[in-house]
């Protein structure tokens, strides 16, 4: 399971690159501090997934730690994508399966 997780780490960093969504520069300690869920006060979705939930998922897999099993990024990435001026749908797939590994459960795509 930590290979597939790792895969779908990367695939969901291969789509923000290639949506150009990727940033060099990281956010302010500040605006990482946030408290409000996936930072939405702070950051954007994809500074999220970049700064926040790639690296963490990450240290918790080279550490060994149990990883979340609770976890619905899906929903809010396709609310958060609607109206962007990209095809944000292999970057919706990729959240999908990396939450369906993590949850055990089906996520329900939208048409």
């Amino acid at each position: 399971m930590t290979a597939d997780i790792s895969r779908l780490l990367l695939d969901i960093e291969q789509e923000l690159k290639t949506l150009g969504w990727w940033d060099s520069e990281p956010p302010s300690a500040a605006a990482l501090a946030s408290t409000q869920p996936f930072c939405i006060d702070t950051l954007s979705l994809p500074q999220w997934l970049q700064f926040v939930l790639l690296p963490r998922l990450r240290a918790m897999l080279a550490a060994g730690s149990p990883l979340p099993g609770r976890i619905a990024v899906y929903p809010v990435a396709v609310e958060s994508f609607k109206g962007v001026n990209a095809d944000a749908s292999a970057l919706n797939e990729a959240i999908a399966r990396l939450d369906e590994a993590l949850s055990g459960r089906p996520v329900v795509r939208e048409s």
